[in-house]
Parts: structure tokens; C-alpha cells; sequence
């Protein structure tokens, strides 16, 4: 994942990185579930090598707010960063929340990474991204 990419994850951890404000559109009750690259792979793989036609969803089905992942990468990031609401797109889903039934009887997949868990590891990715990569136009502009 780009810490540029647009994504709520990442541009959380990376206004947390940078001592910005974490920019919660609001109301910040709307939900999202988030699945960590380790989990979603080995699943893949599993639909790619198995028996199984139709759709198979892939993904974690733990729900957050938006303002439960802010405040989360608030702790594990960056505790002095604030929070604010910014006004909301009017095409923003209430709801993304996978139902993974089918993996789970089909192909014994569940994910394992839970969202305190994924968090510091994507920092820490960015943060080496930002050191290896001497030619890479992002300024990143990391503090402790």
C-alpha cells in the first residue's frame, strides 16, 4: 500500500507519521473493516487453488468507525495528534463489512491479523519505504 494512495489506513497512519490531524469525515460512525495483506493472500491462493466456483468473499469481517480507527492510530501511532471532522463526500458507503462464510466452510480460511496488530506494522513499512527509497518524489516528513 502507498501511504499516498487515498486509502483511510493509510492516510491516517501517514497524518499520524507527519503530526497532522487525523481528518475523520463525518459523522465518523460510518464503518469499514479492514483485511491485513498477510491474511488476504494465503486466501486468494486458496480460491485459485481450490474446486470452488462462484463468489468467494475474502476479507475481515471486524467493523470499525471511523472514529474507532482514528482514535486506535491515535495510540498506536501517534497519542498528541488530534482528531477532526471534515465534511463527508456524499457518495460515502455507511457499511463495508465482508461476509466470509463460504471461505471459512469451503476453504478453512479466516483471516488472523486484527486491526492493533496490522496498524504498527504498516508504519513501520512506510517508515522503511521512506528511508530505502532515496529517489522516491514523496516527502514523508516522519517524526517520533
Amino acid at each position: 500500500m502507498n501511504i499516498d494512495d487515498g486509502r483511510v489506513v493509510s492516510n491516517f497512519i501517514a497524518q499520524a507519521c507527519r503530526n497532522e490531524a487525523l481528518t475523520v469525515q463525518s459523522p465518523g460512525t460510518q464503518t469499514r473493516s479492514f483485511c491485513y495483506v498477510s491474511d488476504m493472500v494465503p486466501g486468494l491462493i486458496k480460491i485459485m487453488e481450490g474446486s470452488h466456483t462462484g463468489p468467494i468473499n475474502i476479507g475481515n469481517p471486524g467493523e470499525f468507525t471511523m472514529i474507532e480507527l482514528a482514535e486506535t492510530v491515535k495510540e498506536l501511532i501517534n497519542p498528541k495528534v488530534e482528531i477532526k471532522h471534515v465534511d463527508n463526500t456524499p457518495d460515502d458507503p455507511r457499511q463495508r463489512k465482508p461476509v466470509i462464510t463460504k471461505a471459512k466452510e469451503l476453504l478453512g480460511w479466516e483471516p488472523a491479523i486484527k486491526l492493533r496488530e496490522g496498524l504498527p506494522l504498516m508504519e513501520q513499512d512506510f517508515r522503511q519505504d521512506s528511508l530505502d527509497s532515496p529517489t522516491n518524489h514523496n516527502t514523508y516528513h516522519f517524526t517520533s
